[in-house]
C-alpha cells in the first residue's frame, strides 16, 4: 500500500522554505553524485575533501536528489559511531533562489552564469549573412 499523500506535501512543504538560522554542525553542501540506496557524495564550501552522507528516513522515496544540488547536511548525526557515513541529509534546498537569499549561505557557492560573460575570442557569426563576393576583395 502507497504511503498516504498528506505525508508527501508535508515533507514538500517543509523543505520549501528556508529556515530562519542554521542549528550548530549543520552546513549547506553541493551533491556531488548518489552512491548507493540513500547515500550521497557531498562537498561542503569549506572542505575541498567529499563526504559520504546518508538521506533522512522521511525523504526516501519521496524527494528524489539530484547532482548539483544542494543540500542541508548535519555533520553531528554519526559522530559516536564507528562507520564510514560523515553526516545526514536533514533538509533539500528545493527553492534555490530563496535559500541563497539568506545570510548563512556560503560565498563559495555562487551562481554561476551559463554564458560567458566578457570573452576575448572574437565576434560570433551565428545569425550573420556569408560575406558576398563584391565586399570580399576588389581589385
Amino acid at each position: 500500500m502507497a504511503p498516504p499523500k498528506r505525508n508527501l506535501l508535508a515533507t514538500a512543504q517543509e523543505t520549501s522554505s528556508p529556515p530562519a538560522s542554521l542549528d550548530d554542525g549543520h552546513a549547506i553542501a553541493l551533491v556531488r553524485g548518489a552512491q548507493g540506496k540513500n547515500l550521497y557524495l557531498v562537498e561542503l564550501p569549506s572542505n575541498n575533501k567529499p563526504l559520504l552522507v546518508q538521506l533522512a528516513s522521511r525523504f526516501r522515496s519521496q524527494i528524489w536528489i539530484k547532482r548539483g544540488g544542494y543540500v542541508l547536511v548535519d555533520t553531528t548525526t554519526f559522530l559516536g559511531r564507528d562507520n564510514k557515513l560523515d553526516g545526514e541529509i536533514v533538509n533539500v534546498v528545493r527553492d534555490e533562489k530563496e535559500w541563497r537569499k539568506q545570510s548563512y549561505w556560503p560565498p563559495e557557492f555562487v551562481k554561476k552564469s551559463s554564458y560567458p560573460e566578457d570573452s576575448d575570442e572574437e565576434e560570433s557569426i551565428v545569425g550573420k549573412m556569408p560575406p558576398t563576393d563584391d565586399s570580399e576583395g576588389e581589385d
